[in-house]
C-alpha cells in the first residue's frame, strides 16, 4: 500500500523487508493518547524494535518508542503496549494465521491519513533465512550493475 499525497510517514521499520518476506499488509488504527500524538506529529517515534502480538483476544503493538511530550504535564508510557485498532474479522484472520502458519505480525510503518488519524502499517510476514537475505542481495546488486551497464552504453 503506497502513501497518497496528504499522508506523511512519521516512523517506518526499514529493517522489516529485509529481515522478513512481507505477504499481506494490513492498516490499523492506534489507540493513542494525547500527548502521545503530539509527539507523532512531531515525527518523534521509533518502531524498530517494534512487534505485533495476541493479549486477550486483541492485537496490540508492543515496544514501539513514543517518547514522552515535554509541554505536558501528565504524560505517556514510553514503551507502553498499545491496542491496535481492527475489525473482528481481520483479528481472527491474522491470529489464526499466526498460530496456525508461523507468520509474525510486523508494524511497517506510523503515519497520518487524510483525515489526520494516525494509522499503522501491518505486514503479516514470515521470518527470511541468511540464504533468502543473501540471494535478495545479489539480486539487488545485478539490477545495480545492470543498471549502470545500460546507462553507460547509451
Amino acid at each position: 500500500m503506497a502513501l497518497r499525497g496528504t499522508e506523511r510517514y512519521v516512523a517506518q521499520n526499514r529493517r522489516a523487508r529485509h529481515d522478513y518476506l512481507i505477504q499481506d499488509t494490513y492498516e490499523a488504527g492506534i489507540a493513542l493518547t494525547g500527548s502521545e500524538v503530539k509527539v507523532l506529529r512531531e515525527g518523534k517515534a521509533s518502531i524498530a524494535e517494534a512487534y505485533a502480538g495476541d493479549k486477550d483476544g486483541d492485537i496490540f503493538l508492543f515496544n514501539a518508542n513514543i517518547p514522552e511530550y515535554p509541554a505536558a504535564r501528565f504524560n505517556h508510557e514510553p514503551k507502553r503496549a498499545r491496542r491496535l485498532l481492527l475489525h473482528k474479522r481481520e483479528i481472527n484472520k491474522l491470529l489464526g494465521a499466526v498460530t496456525r502458519d508461523g507468520m509474525t505480525l510486523i508494524p511497517l510503518a506510523i503515519y497520518f491519513n487524510a483525515r489526520g488519524r494516525a494509522k499503522l502499517q501491518l505486514g503479516l510476514a514470515k521470518g527470511k533465512r541468511k540464504s533468502d537475505k543473501r540471494e535478495a542481495e545479489k539480486a539487488r546488486d545485478w539490477q545495480r550493475d545492470k543498471a549502470r551497464i545500460m546507462r553507460d552504453r547509451g
